[in-house]
């Protein structure tokens, strides 16, 4: 039986049918420049990813996080293709399609993170809820501003002709990670469900048709989504890790020093994680991977150190050397310790290392039938290793005291702005931007698609103008009235 190719005419297919591109420019090229060039992309480098915007300009935000992706996922890419034969030629893993998915991957995270994603959830749940992986879909296929049918408006009689960045139907699929519609009702106690939202739901099944000719394949994960996904973990695992050593929040010392309590409940959170993967760690397997991560450095410096001192002949008693050797291991940890916070090179070089080996740990099985779902995964002592650092850093610092009560205030600023905006005494809505306003009034009489509007219009703002929204709403010196919105 013949293979199929990996890439067909129908992932070529735009939501709204534009003239090719120049011939020397291929569609997921375009793709790429379409993303690059929009406001919703720019818009990232006002977006929290560990610690908020405004501290430093050193720490990641989400623009430089998502670039970061990125160049992981392309250089997993660039891996495959050159190892595995099945991906050669012209059945290689196109480059510009990857990078546009992991440039792509955050663009629906509100202001403040995932407090600001569970403030908006709580608003909408009545309404179709709010996720940001159904956010991202929703902004690249009616949100953002480029291709338009120019006989028919934004809305009309209720129906929404938007199509985005009108991107193809296959760029579109690789942001896709949950085959999955959030219920256009749930409970006040539900949980946030991940997937996308019910007003997206047919443009869904024309991107399944069309690339998989069926609107309910088995599997919608096409392989750059995985390789996406992967690359996301990674930048996760590394160079969060290195923000917080930065930021004085971990030091190596702090994390070879765990209680016993916090490793059980490390354990717990990581094995709820791996289950998808059908793997599993027990706490002796989780303390060896945050040992081993760092032993190698400090023992052979350890002993270098010793040996120095020792062969100068000044020390010929046992107990003297057993006692010089523990008080030299001690400072070489702290004094490295220090270092790993202090200085860029060795923090920098560690966190290049561990991508490295991350990346080439990264396994691929071919699917000849469809190799659009070709199945990309770590190698099972890696996704453990992954999973075990991820969780320690969402641990130890996302979930730290300091950073959750910015987290906190940054609920209780969406929230207020949302309630604001609601407030059908007041007409909350003639609060909005002229743009969103002739929007929420398109929708006249669908009160879930005008909170819709309102839910769209507070998920893009940045973080500080998110802030200076609350601060025109609630504060006693709000910003002047000229600054426009």
């Amino acid at each position: 039986m013949q293979a199929e190719h990996l890439y067909s005419d129908g992932d070529l297919k735009r939501l709204l049918p534009t003239p090719p591109s120049s011939p020397y420019r291929t569609e997921f090229r375009r793709d790429h420049g379409r993303l690059i060039h929009s406001a919703v992309f720019r818009r990232l480098q006002g977006k929290t990813q560990l610690f908020p915007c405004y501290e430093s300009d050193f720490f990641r935000n989400r623009l430089t996080h998502s670039i970061e992706v990125a160049q992981i996922a392309k250089g997993i890419a660039e891996r495959i293709n050159y190892t595995d034969p099945n991906f050669k030629g012209a059945n290689s893993i196109d480059l510009n399609l990857v990078e546009t998915a992991a440039l792509a991957h955050d663009l629906g995270h509100p202001p403040f993170g995932h407090n600001g994603e569970a403030a908006l959830d709580g608003c909408m749940k009545g309404f179709g809820g709010f996720e940001g992986n159904a956010q991202t879909l929703r902004i690249l296929t009616k949100l953002e501003k480029k291709d338009r049918d120019g006989n028919s408006p934004a809305i009309s009689n209720g129906i929404d002709n938007r199509v985005g960045l009108n991107l193809t139907s296959r760029a579109l699929l690789s942001v896709l990670k949950y085959d999955n519609m959030i219920p256009a009702s749930r409970d006040e106690n539900d949980k946030l469900v991940k997937g996308y939202y019910y007003t997206e739901s047919n443009i869904v099944r024309r991107l399944k048709a069309n690339v998989f000719k069926t609107s309910a394949p088995a599997s919608i994960k096409t392989i750059e989504c995985q390789i996406m996904d992967i690359a996301d973990d990674i930048a996760y695992s590394t160079y969060d890790l290195e923000d917080a050593f930065k930021g004085g929040f971990l030091s190596p010392i702090k994390i070879l020093n765990n209680t016993r309590d916090f490793i059980e409940k490390l354990t717990v959170t990581v094995n709820d994680s791996l289950r998808y993967h059908r793997l599993r760690v027990d706490e002796n397997e989780v303390n060896q991977i945050l040992f081993r991560n760092y032993e190698g450095i400090f023992r052979e410096e350890t002993v270098r150190k010793i040996r120095k001192v020792c062969n100068t002949n000044k020390i010929k008693e046992l107990n003297d050397i057993i006692a010089l050797s523990v008080q030299i291991g001690a400072m070489d940890v702290y004094e490295f310790s220090s270092l790993m916070c202090e200085d860029g090179h060795i923090r920098i070089n560690h966190t290049s290392s561990m991508i490295n080996e991350y990346i080439s740990a990264v396994k691929v099985k071919y699917n000849q039938t469809n190799p659009a779902l070709s199945l990309i995964a770590f190698s099972p002592n890696t996704r453990k290793k992954v999973e075990v650092l991820k969780r320690y850093v969402y641990a130890t610092v996302i979930n730290s005291p300091i950073l959750k009560i910015s987290e906190t205030r940054g609920y209780d600023i969406v929230k207020d702005i949302f309630l604001a905006l609601t407030d059908n005494r007041q007409k909350g809505h003639n609060l909005l931007p002229q743009d969103y306003r002739s929007l929420y009034d398109s929708f006249d009489g669908d009160d879930a698609l005008q909170k819709r509007v309102i839910c769209d219009f507070i998920a893009g703002m940045t973080d500080r103008y998110a802030v200076e929204f609350y601060c025109r709403l609630k504060s006693e010196t709000p910003q002047t009235i000229f600054k426009p919105f």
